[in-house]
C-alpha cells in the first residue's frame, strides 16, 4: 500500500510549525501576492524563505499557492516574485493559471502543480496537463473514489485529493456569488462566503418560503477518515487538508489525526476508527460530511438553514518551555481555564493523560486562579515533561457535539 504524502494548511509562521511537528511531509502558504486567500495573514518573502529552513531541518516541503486566475494587469511581478520564491527555498508552486506555469518553466526551476481551480476530473485532462509541465495535479473535488480510482490507472502524473475541510458549494470553487453581490472575487482571493448567508425566497416583496425560515446554500465540512485507506490503495500521492485560516489547535489536532491513521494502515495495524473520529471532532467548529468521495451527495451533506459554528474553548494554551527539574509548564493562555480544571496534552506523539491544574503564577510570581488574559503566560506543575509547541485543552469542557453526515 503506498504511503501519499499529507499536506496541511499553514497561514502563518507559527501555523507552519505546527503542521509540520504534528505530522504533515508537506505545507501550503500564501504569499502576499498571488494568491487565494487575500484575508489570511500570508508570508513575505523573509518569513517564507525562515519557514523553508525550519521544514527543511525536519526534511519536509513548503509549497507556495500562486493560484489566481489573474487579468493581464495582475500579472505584473510575476517572474520577480517566482524567481525569490525559487531564492528562498520554496519546492513547489501551486498554480491554477497556464500564464503562471510559462513564467515558473521560463524564468524558475521551481516544480509546479496543479490546482483544484482547473476543476480536473479525468485521465485525459490529467495527461495533458502533466504533458505541458505540471508534476501534480490536483483533482476536483466532485469525484468519487470509483472515479479516482479510474483517474489514477490511466495516468502516471501525481494526483493530489483533499480529505478535509471546507467545500465550496459551487463547482470546484467556481464560485461567483461573491463577486456579483460584494465585489469580492473568490477566483482573485476576496472571497466573502455568500454561500454561508442567511437568504428568503421573496416574490415581489412578499415572503414564499416556508414559514420564512432563513436558508444557506453551504455545503458542509470535508471529513474522510472512513475514505483513508481506500484512497491509500488506489495509489493516491497526496492527501490535503483545507484550512489556512483555522487556528493552531484544529491544524494540530486535524493534522496529528490522519498522520496516526495513515501510519496506522501503512504499518498494517489493526485500526479503531471511532477513537479517530471523536479526536477529529475536538477541533471541529462545523457540522461535516464525506462530500463526493462515496458517491453523489444528498440533502444531509448540505447546511440549507442548519447554521452549524459551534467555536469549541476547550483549546487551554499551547506550551513555551519545559522546566525538568521543578516539573513546571510555561504555557501560553489561549482560552479561559482554572485551578482545579483537568488538562490533556495534544502533542506530536500522541494525546497524553489528562492532569488537574494545582497553583498557577504569572511570569512575575504572583499567584493566579483564573488564565482570563489572552495570551497570558503562566506557570504551573505538570506531572511529565512537555515540549515546546504541545498543545493543553480542557477535558472537563461541555463542548457542542459536532456531527458527520455519511452520504
Amino acid at each position: 500500500m503506498k504511503k501519499p504524502e499529507l499536506l496541511a494548511p499553514a497561514g502563518d509562521l507559527e501555523k507552519l510549525k505546527i503542521a509540520l511537528l504534528y505530522g504533515a511531509d508537506a505545507v501550503f502558504i500564501g504569499g502576499k501576492q498571488f494568491s487565494l486567500r487575500a484575508r489570511a495573514s500570508n508570508f513575505d518573502m523573509p518569513v517564507i524563505a525562515e519557514g523553508c529552513r525550519f521544514a527543511k531541518s525536519l526534511g519536509k516541503k513548503v509549497f507556495v499557492t500562486v493560484n489566481i486566475l489573474p487579468k493581464e494587469d495582475d500579472l505584473e511581478g510575476l517572474v520577480p516574485y517566482l524567481q525569490a520564491l525559487e531564492k528562498s527555498g520554496v519546492d513547489a508552486i501551486i498554480v491554477a493559471s497556464t500564464a503562471v506555469l510559462l513564467a515558473a518553466r521560463n524564468h524558475t526551476h521551481l516544480e509546479v502543480h496543479l490546482s483544484t481551480q482547473q476543476s480536473v476530473t479525468n485521465g485525459t485532462s490529467v495527461n495533458f496537463w502533466g504533458k505541458a509541465g505540471y508534476a501534480r495535479v490536483v483533482l476536483a473535488r466532485e469525484l468519487t473514489l470509483e472515479e479516482i480510482a479510474k483517474v489514477r490507472g490511466v495516468t502516471d502524473t501525481e494526483l493530489e485529493v483533499f480529505i478535509h475541510g471546507g467545500m465550496c458549494v459551487s463547482y470546484s470553487g467556481k464560485c461567483t456569488l461573491s463577486n456579483t453581490m460584494t465585489d469580492r472575487d473568490a477566483n482573485r482571493g476576496g472571497c466573502a462566503h455568500s454561500c454561508r448567508w442567511d437568504y428568503r425566497l421573496s416574490e415581489e416583496g412578499r415572503s414564499i418560503g416556508p414559514d420564512d425560515t432563513p436558508f444557506a446554500m453551504s455545503s458542509k465540512d470535508l471529513q474522510s477518515l472512513q475514505h483513508i485507506e481506500k484512497l491509500m490503495r488506489i495509489g493516491v500521492d497526496a492527501l490535503k487538508i483545507e484550512g489556512r485560516m483555522k487556528s493552531i489547535h484544529y491544524i494540530a489536532t486535524v493534522v496529528s489525526t490522519y498522520r496516526h491513521l495513515i501510519d496506522a494502515y501503512h504499518a498494517g495495524r489493526r485500526v479503531d476508527l471511532p477513537a479517530y473520529v471523536i479526536e477529529l471532532a475536538k477541533a471541529e467548529n462545523r457540522l461535516t460530511s464525506d462530500g463526493f468521495l462515496g458517491g453523489m451527495t444528498r440533502p444531509e451533506s448540505q447546511l440549507y438553514n442548519m447554521r452549524s459554528e459551534q467555536p469549541s474553548q476547550a483549546f487551554a494554551g499551547i506550551v513555551r518551555a519545559y522546566d525538568v527539574k521543578n516539573h513546571t509548564a510555561l504555557v501560553e493562555q489561549r482560552n479561559l481555564f482554572t485551578t482545579g480544571d483537568s488538562l490533556e496534552v495534544l502533542s506530536p506523539q500522541g494525546v497524553k493523560a489528562p492532569f488537574v491544574v494545582g497553583d498557577m503564577f504569572d511570569e512575575e510570581g504572583f499567584k493566579v486562579t483564573v488564565a482570563r488574559h489572552p495570551k497570558q503566560r503562566l506557570i504551573f506543575t505538570v506531572p511529565y515533561p512537555l515540549e515546546p509547541y504541545d498543545l493543553l485543552r480542557r477535558t472537563n469542557h461541555a463542548d457542542s457535539v459536532v456531527t458527520h453526515d455519511k452520504t
